[in-house]
């Protein structure tokens, strides 16, 4: 299967609790039917890749957002 880049990879600066932030780089693509975000540290660790509804194209910054949501969930697991 060949994957489509929607959004290549950005970096970008992510606040969380309490004053906290982390340094992310994260990619939106089409692998096949699946609509993926991955999520690297900026040392290109993988931290996440979430499967995004089908059908859910959003604007950059709506991906930002749903980037600082997913960071809270995973680094607090």
């Amino acid at each position: 299967m060949s994957k489509e880049i929607i959004q290549d990879w950005t970096d970008s600066t992510v606040l969380l609790k309490f004053g906290r932030h982390k340094d992310v780089r994260y990619q939106v693509y089409r692998d096949g039917k699946k609509l993926l975000q991955e999520i690297r540290g900026q040392d290109d660790e993988p931290i996440h890749t979430l499967e995004l509804p089908s059908g859910l194209l959003m604007e950059k910054q709506s991906y930002e957002v749903l980037l600082r949501y997913v960071l809270l969930d995973v680094l607090a697991a």
